[in-house]
């Protein structure tokens, strides 16, 4: 597949979200495509950059990438919430392909257990979410 993913990670939890985006990279070239990486502050930018990076056409589907975990206010649901709706709005109303790799957890062990290709590689998951869409998309020919 000669695709042109762009992997958008939320660097809050910088060790992490290398996790996350090294299980993403080798899925991506796994299946031959060509990826770039850029990295926003947290994960509410995420959607904000994806949008950004689609009004240039130089993409051809999204990695989202990003941990949140759960803190002691009420600031952990706003921001899952916020930037689940923001990309499945980028998806509904934009048809962009997003792979949404961003971890919700209630703790670090958590978060480690979903980062690490090792373990449950949720950012390999995303990068083939991503790739199914794009595959549905040009099935589709939408």
């Amino acid at each position: 597949m000669s695709k042109k993913i762009l992997i958008v990670e939320a660097r809050f939890y910088e060790e992490m979200a290398d996790a996350l985006a090294d299980g993403a990279v080798d899925v991506l070239e796994a299946a031959g495509c060509q990826h770039e990486r850029v990295s926003v502050p947290g994960v509410l930018e995420v959607p904000v950059a994806i949008n950004y990076a689609a009004q240039t056409g130089a993409y051809d589907g999204y990695v989202a990438l990003g941990v949140v975990i759960r803190g002691e206010t009420t600031h952990y649901d706003i921001v899952c919430g916020e930037s689940a709706r923001g990309l499945m709005d980028l998806g509904f109303k934009d048809g962009l392909a997003i792979g949404n790799g961003i971890q919700t957890v209630e703790n670090e062990d958590q978060a480690w257990a979903r980062c690490k290709k090792t373990e449950k590689d949720k950012g390999g998951g995303a990068a083939k979410a991503a790739l199914a869409l794009l595959g549905l998309r040009d099935q589709w020919r939408i």
